[in-house]
């Protein structure tokens, strides 16, 4: 089945019959903008608590003008395919607060790995600049609810996954791709996720900018597909003027030095990576002074690598954003020293083969959990790698404290998704910390450690 070709949304919605389709945080937002617009909304969800209609109900359809569909409802539903069928108009959130959207200068931030990150990151160098400016989209807050609140001068930065650009005939002023690797393949082909992902500079013009890695072929392959100013930015030696990037350890702005690359307080290459996709995208915006005191200061975001506790010298890292290998590896060569890696949860169906050399070198103990952990512990077994599967999160949870050292990180850095047990990565983030929450308030990660 073909992807869905977007469309534009009408210039108001008001007298429109509209359904709205998954009401989480692009749901609820879209919800309110529509009731301002003066539509009548009929609300639809999976849940029949959280809407006035079932999601499976077909029968919604007859009378709609249109529908709005969250990012997190499969493009190819039942509902979604049969209301196409029916010629009727199906638009994303996204695209309709891009259409809406009086500000100037929207930033759009994608990529595989790294966008909130980046996006966070944009966010804060701006507003430490003095800079107007919102933020939102993918990263957990939604864009057409701040709708209200944007002026021409205000800046919107905007994380943006490929499920929101599905539906999208716009791009942002100044767009950036972190990367693109392999992810969501059980959801898309590959060819299609690219496509997705490059998406976010289809509609650019000539007055446009878009900031993407010298050093990441298929990201910078973006720069090849429309007529927009590119800004480079990247790790080693550029082969181009780039507005950041890193060279044997010093961090340097178009052709001065910059910073140190060791005074960045978020650890790992990637995220490395993810400063100097960020400088790059403020560009002149921000001062060096500025960006310095914010890059050194940054502790990162949650669920992303981070320090939840330190108990009897074994650290509890939190990485439940990693959701697939190649970010679980991005993780362990972020952390000094012997790990306990809790792996699991629902499979991609992407290969874990890049994790091998980590896995063989330098963790200590793979504990394995969710609904891929059998399979994955027969995997690493076939490779002679210590792992055992736990079954449930809690229990795997409990085996990583019993075989931590002194010295060692209990890392979680699943690898797969948590739809096997969580609504979401964050919820799944939320319990680890709980449980690292109630160690320490038992006083011991186990006093065998």
């Amino acid at each position: 089945m073909s992807l869905p070709q977007p469309t534009e949304a009408p210039a108001s919605f008001n007298g429109h019959r509209v359904a709205v389709v998954g009401m989480g945080i692009e749901g609820r937002d879209a919800f309110q903008f529509l009731v301002r617009e003066g539509a009548e909304v009929i609300t639809v969800d999976r849940n029949p608590r959280r809407a006035m209609r079932a999601q499976e109900d077909l029968s919604l359809l007859h009378g709609l003008d249109a529908l709005i569909a969250s990012q997190g409802v499969p493009w190819d539903s039942a509902l979604l395919v049969e209301a196409a069928t029916r010629g009727l108009p199906v638009f994303g959130p996204t695209q309709v607060f891009l259409e809406r959207c009086p500000s100037n200068r929207v930033i759009g931030i994608t990529g595989s790995a790294g966008k909130t990150t980046t996006t966070t990151l944009v966010h804060a160098l701006l507003s430490r600049a003095g800079v107007d400016c919102v933020v939102g989209g993918n990263i957990g807050r939604g864009l057409l609810g701040q709708l209200p609140d944007i002026s021409p001068d205000t800046t919107v930065v905007a994380e943006l996954s490929h499920t929101q650009l599905l539906r999208t005939t716009r791009s942002p002023q100044v767009a950036a791709i972190t990367n693109i690797t392999p992810n969501h393949l059980d959801q898309f082909d590959w060819d299609d996720y690219q496509a997705l992902k490059y998406r976010i500079v289809e509609y650019q013009t000539e007055a446009d900018r878009v900031a993407l890695p010298f050093d990441e072929p298929r990201a910078a392959h973006a720069s090849r597909l429309g007529p927009a100013a590119t800004t480079w930015f990247g790790i080693g030696e550029p082969p181009c003027r780039a507005a950041a990037y890193c060279d044997r350890g010093r961090i340097f702005r178009i052709d001065h030095q910059f910073m140190d690359a060791d005074e960045l307080k978020i650890p790992g290459q990637h995220n490395l990576r993810n400063a100097l996709a960020a400088l790059a995208i403020v560009g002149d915006l921000v001062s060096d002074r500025t960006a310095a005191a914010v890059l050194s200061t940054f502790t990162g975001v949650p669920h992303r690598l981070e320090l939840v506790a330190e108990l009897n010298d074994v650290r509890f890292i939190n990485d439940s954003i990693a959701t697939t290998p190649e970010r679980t590896l991005a993780g362990l060569r972020a952390i000094d020293g012997p790990i306990v890696l809790m792996l699991g949860g629902r499979d991609k169906r992407l290969p874990l083969d890049p994790l091998v050399d980590e896995l063989r070198g330098r963790v200590r103990r793979v504990v394995l959990f969710g609904e891929t952990g059998a399979a994955w512990a027969e995997w690493c077994a076939g490779l002679g790698i210590d792992a055992h599967h736990a079954g449930e999160f809690a229990s795997a949870f409990a085996e990583s404290v019993g075989s931590a050292r002194a010295g060692d990180a209990v890392l979680l850095s699943p690898g797969g998704t948590s739809f096997d047990a969580y609504p979401n990565f964050e919820a799944r983030g939320q319990h680890f910390r709980d449980l690292v929450n109630a160690l320490r308030q038992e006083g011991s990660p186990a006093d065998e450690c």
